[in-house]
Parts: structure tokens; C-alpha cells; sequence
């Protein structure tokens, strides 16, 4: 599926499957394509998303809100605020018991394939994905396509994340668009 892919985009899906590993994710999703395409700065996808005010750490902070996960800030405020400092009870319980004993366990462990599976709209992500490509006439599928394609679903978490984000839905994907255009030329 991924032979048309540029190494960034690739790598884009790779580090999206790590971010759902680390969330302890069974799926991956398009919020996870989504911080997959931030977890590269350097990237113009991931520059486009900047330029909206986007990075990673605040991709992360808004995916665990929209899924309703815990926020580590706000848990450590509302601690303080009756007297516990959570930075001194980690320590003592690391230093008695060892470094991430806090740290939730990893999912139990079952066979499956190399990775977390795309839950039905990570899947229509990469339809989506694909056809920008196409309609571009592109030879290879990059960040920008996975881009466009998390914005064209539409319906995912992602979008969802971008929408409570403020961001211009309309005016990154033209955003999008455009620094495809210019990097199409640039290649040229």
C-alpha cells in the first residue's frame, strides 16, 4: 500500500502508529495520523500545521481532551491545590520502587500484526490520501496529501481536534494545497 508513499509521508504513518502505542491505542486513528504528520517539524505538512498554531505537544494535550483521557497538568494543578506536590510523590515512589513505576502498565499482550490497525476512518484517510495525490497528478504520495486527506474525511478526531483548536478548517487546505504546488515546482 505504502510503495507510492515519500519517505516523509512513511514515516509520517510509522511515527502515527508509535503515538498510538504510546497513548496505549489499540487502533490507529486519525488523530494519530495527525501527530504523526506534526511529530516531523521539519516537514511543510507539519510547517502548514504550525503556521495554524499546531505542534506536537499541543496536538497530544488536545487529542487526550477529545478523547476524554487524563491531563497530566491539570491532575498535578488540582493535587497542589490540596497540598500534594505529584513531581515529590513520583520521585519517592521511584526512587523506592524504580524509574515509570507510576507509569501506566502496557496492554496485555496479544498476537496481531506489526502494528495498531486503522479504525475505519484512518482507512478512508488513505482513500482520501491516494485521490489527492491523483488529482494532483502526483508521482509520489506526500505529507501534504496525508494532510489533505485527514482534513477531506472530515469526520475524525483529528478534525474534531483541529475544529476546537480554532483552526480555519477551509484555509488549511488551501494552505495545504498550496505548499504542494510549491513543492511540486520546487522539485521541478
Amino acid at each position: 500500500m505504502f510503495e507510492r508513499f515519500a519517505a516523509e509521508a512513511r514515516r509520517a504513518v510509522a511515527l502515527a502508529a508509535e503515538e498510538a502505542r504510546r497513548m496505549h491505542h489499540g487502533h490507529l486513528g486519525t488523530e494519530h495520523l495527525l501527530l504523526g504528520l506534526l511529530a516531523q517539524p521539519q516537514d511543510p505538512a507539519a510547517r502548514v500545521l504550525g503556521g495554524f498554531g499546531l505542534d506536537l505537544d499541543g496536538g497530544r494535550r488536545a487529542v487526550l481532551r477529545a478523547l476524554g483521557g487524563p491531563e497530566p497538568e491539570r491532575d498535578a494543578a488540582a493535587l497542589a491545590a490540596i497540598g500534594i506536590d505529584l513531581d515529590a510523590v513520583r520521585e519517592a515512589v521511584e526512587s523506592e520502587f524504580g524509574p515509570g513505576a507510576l507509569d501506566a502498565p502496557p496492554p496485555a499482550r496479544r498476537p496481531r500484526r506489526s502494528g495498531p490497525r486503522f479504525t475505519d476512518r484512518g482507512r478512508r484517510v488513505m482513500v482520501l490520501t491516494l485521490r489527492a495525490a491523483t488529482g494532483q497528478r502526483a508521482r509520489r504520495i506526500e505529507t501534504g496529501h496525508l494532510l489533505l486527506g485527514l482534513l477531506r474525511e472530515g469526520g475524525g478526531v483529528a478534525v474534531r481536534v483541529l475544529r476546537d483548536q480554532g483552526v480555519d478548517l477551509a484555509g488549511l487546505e488551501r494552505a495545504t494545497e498550496a505548499s504542494l504546488v510549491g513543492g511540486l515546482r520546487a522539485a521541478s
